[in-house]
């Protein structure tokens, strides 16, 4: 079983402290957990952190893998290089392993994660002819290749169309549940996170104040601390839990 636990992690920038005290039970892998929170309140900071890009007091608890097992895909990657996306794939397989000679696994699994995440078409175009949410696929694709047990990926379904946002969604649920890895992504869209992630971790103010079950972390409450809105939860027709918003909390007027 793999797992990922924060110990009173802290970050900071020159005297700024981001970060203080963030702590987490245990996060099981084998299901997908949001990262929430409003713009600015550090979550690529804590994503940093996690990936060992910072440094800051407190500890990074890992069971069933260690830091080596660990991809952070961040928020903006720059792909500006002459390469094909089959080439950038395989650069991301062989990345750290001191030799570029591929055997026919590797090349299997460069196959099987393009067709994964539905760009295989794609193999052999050049980076900068792709579009913004063409490029956010090959990062997923280049994040997964080495079939990591701990993922970090940072507003991993922004640049995609709404098709293609439950396309990569669905692929990551199946890439945990068929691995048991750790995947932890930062989104925005509170009712992609109560569709897809079994584990919410809610950050504000500096720390984390809650991470638990979506249903029972991400209540109107916690959503009003968050992001100064008043919202609802509601049952769709087919028994879903929908966030409804009912306009700003006359705190955040």
């Amino acid at each position: 079983m793999v797992s990922l636990a924060l110990d009173g992690i802290t970050a900071r920038y020159g005297r700024r402290e981001i970060l203080t005290e963030a702590t987490t039970p245990p996060i099981a892998g084998g299901a997908l957990t949001a990262l929430v929170g409003a713009n600015a309140a550090g979550k690529s900071t804590l994503f940093r952190r996690i990936a060992g890009q910072m440094r800051g007091h407190g500890s990074v608890r890992f069971t069933g893998a260690t830091q080596d097992d660990l991809r952070y895909m961040p928020q903006d990657t720059a792909m500006s290089a002459a390469l094909t996306v089959y080439e950038t794939v395989i650069l991301a397989l062989k990345q750290g392993t001191g030799g570029w000679r591929l055997s026919a696994q590797e090349l299997a699994a460069v196959d099987d994660v393009l067709s994964r995440f539905g760009i295989a078409h794609l193999a052999e175009q050049q980076l900068p002819e792709l579009s913004g949410g063409q490029r956010q696929a090959v990062s997923i694709a280049q994040t997964l290749v080495a079939r990591p047990k701990v993922i970090l990926m940072d507003e991993p379904t922004s640049a995609l169309d709404l098709y293609r946002q439950y396309e990569v969604l669905e692929s990551l649920n199946a890439y945990a549940r068929e691995t048991g890895a750790v995947i932890v992504l930062a989104l925005h869209d509170l009712n992609q996170v109560m569709r897809n992630c079994a584990t919410t971790i809610a950050l504000g103010e500096g720390r984390i104040l809650a991470c638990g079950p979506t249903p029972e972390a991400l209540t109107p409450d916690l959503i009003r601390r968050l992001y100064g809105i008043e919202s609802r939860v509601e049952q769709c027709s087919k028994g879903r839990p929908m966030m409804i918003v009912d306009g700003p909390s006359p705190r955040a007027v």
